[in-house]
C-alpha cells in the first residue's frame, strides 16, 4: 500500500490527506462570509460602555 508497510500508517496518512482536502473546502466555502454584524457591534458596545461605568464606580 504506497510503500507504506503498515495499514494503520496507511491509514494515517490517507486520513491527514483527506482532512486536508476537507480544510480547503472548507476555507473555500467561508471565504467571504460576513464578519461582526451590525447587532453584534451594537452588543459589545453596551458591554464596553457598562464595563466603563462598572470601572468609575469602583
Amino acid at each position: 500500500m504506497l510503500g507504506l508497510g503498515d495499514i494503520w500508517v496507511a491509514l494515517g496518512f490517507w486520513l491527514m490527506v483527506l482532512s486536508s482536502i476537507l480544510c480547503v473546502v472548507y476555507g473555500i466555502i467561508n471565504w467571504n462570509k460576513g464578519g461582526v454584524t451590525e447587532e453584534e457591534l451594537k452588543e459589545e458596545q453596551e458591554w464596553a460602555k457598562a464595563e466603563e461605568e462598572v470601572e468609575e464606580t469602583l
